[in-house]
């Protein structure tokens, strides 16, 4: 039997669709480190919170994520959790240790961002 190897890519890019079926969730841009300035250029996309461990058939994520205002945190990050893992899982037969969360931030309604 031939192995296949799964990329990291691959692991990122589950984890990140995984997220964009949840309403009321999003990923979090990554932290700026003190002093640091993002300059985007045309094409691309600041970074994001998330990062993916692989140890052999051991996957371990970590997820930044912004949450809508009025939005239950702790049902929504164990759904992303529960979500994450299954889908992981699932799609490539590795075995995923923990999904870590981490609310970043609230994401407000458009009206209310500077008032």
């Amino acid at each position: 039997m031939t192995e296949v190897d799964i990329s990291k890519s691959v692991l990122l890019d589950i984890a990140s669709t995984t997220l964009e079926g949840i309403e009321g969730i999003e990923i979090a841009p990554a932290p700026l480190k003190m002093g640091e300035v993002i300059r985007n250029q045309p094409g691309s996309r600041r970074p994001r919170a998330l990062r993916v461990v692989r140890e052999g058939q051991d996957v371990t994520v970590d997820i930044g994520v912004n949450i809508d205002y009025g939005q239950h945190l702790v049902k929504l990050s164990q759904q992303a959790q529960r979500s994450i893992c299954e889908n992981i899982e699932l799609m490539t037969g590795l075995r995923v240790k923990s999904v870590n969360v981490a609310v970043q931030g609230i994401c407000l309604p458009k009206g209310q961002a500077n008032s």
